[in-house]
């Protein structure tokens, strides 16, 4: 391994948060200062809401319920109408 090359590894670095939690770990930065941390951040603290503005969650169990209520063709019926297709537009072309 070469020498010199390597950063200098603080491993007391010392992380400050925006709502004024202290907490060290190991980094290659003497200080870091956070904006959200594990003491204020709402998925940690259990103080996370999930808010759907849009209706996105009952639009897309809508869509589910109308698929699953729809039948899908098998591919004998797929074939058949492809073929019914077909013979409808050759005879326009003759």
């Amino acid at each position: 391994m070469k020498k010199d090359i390597h950063p200098t590894y603080y491993p007391d670095a010392k992380v400050t948060c925006a709502c004024g939690n202290v907490f060290y770990v190991g980094s290659t930065k003497k200080e870091i200062a956070v904006e959200i941390c594990y003491a204020c951040h709402p998925f940690y603290t259990g103080k996370e809401k999930l808010i759907d503005t849009a209706g996105r969650v009952e639009k897309f169990k809508a869509k589910r319920e109308k698929a699953s209520k729809t039948a899908t063709r098998s591919k004998t019926e797929k074939r058949a109408t492809k073929a019914a297709k077909r013979v409808v537009k050759d005879k326009k072309i003759k």
